[in-house]
Parts: structure tokens; sequence; C-alpha cells
């Protein structure tokens, strides 16, 4: 488990953009089993969440579809709401940073940890992006 001190700016930076942060297995489940589309990003303390993922997920949002919920989770920090949220991500193994597309609780898009490492993230936006042009 990281140390609370670390991880507050790191939570932060999603949450004023307006993340909803998630803490429990129910709050996850709640959120992304609802009707509509949620976005889910599993933050991290590594480098490329805080140069990729973070920024990709913000920037995403400049578009005139976007997810009617967007949610975060904390690896390494919130185990409970991780492991809930990861559950749902099934087949894919999990990753971290993360970021799920859900539609009526159903994954419709996921960018894997793989998907985002040493990708700028205005590619990560337009891939998000892209997908709520599809399913928002």
């Amino acid at each position: 488990m990281y140390p609370e001190e670390l991880v507050k700016p790191m939570r932060a930076e999603l949450a004023d953009a307006g993340f909803k942060e998630l803490y429990t297995a129910g709050e996850v489940k709640d959120e992304i089993t609802k009707e509509g589309t949620t976005l889910v990003v599993v933050n991290s303390v590594c480098g490329c969440a805080a140069r990729n993922a973070r920024p990709g997920a913000i920037m995403s949002l400049a578009n005139d579809k976007t997810p009617g919920s967007i949610v975060t989770v904390f690896a390494g920090v919130d185990k409970e709401a991780v492991d809930e949220a990861r559950g749902l991500m099934f087949p894919f193994p999990p990753s971290s940073p993360s970021m799920a597309l859900f539609k009526d609780g159903e994954l419709v898009h996921m960018l894997e940890r793989h998907h985002i490492e040493g990708r700028p993230a205005e590619l990560i936006a337009e891939n998000l992006r892209e997908a709520y042009n599809e399913y928002c």
C-alpha cells in the first residue's frame, strides 16, 4: 500500500477534472453496472500514469460525446475497489494504469498499460474519443 501523502496529488489530478473516486467494491459495481456509459481509470503511481494516462483521460473529455460517468480507482491503495473493477474488466489481465469504457455494464473498450506506456497523452485521448463517439 502506498502512503496517502504520496498518492494525494495523483488522486487530485483526476478528481479535480471531475472523476469520481471509488473506494469500495460496492461503489465500483454500482457505477459500472448502471445504465449508460462509464469510463473507469485505474490510476497508478508510475511515470506512465503521470505522463500519459491521467493527462490523456482528462484531454479525452474535450469531445462532443463523453461518458455519462467518469470514475477512478487507485492501484496499490484501494484494493477492494481495484479488484472489483479488474474483475469487471475480464478477460483482460490486471494492468495499471488502465482505462475501460463500459456501456450498460458491458465492457466495450479497453486500454491496457501496454497501450498507454510510451504513447503520448494526445494519442490516448484520441483513442478514447473514438470510443466515446462509437458508444456514448
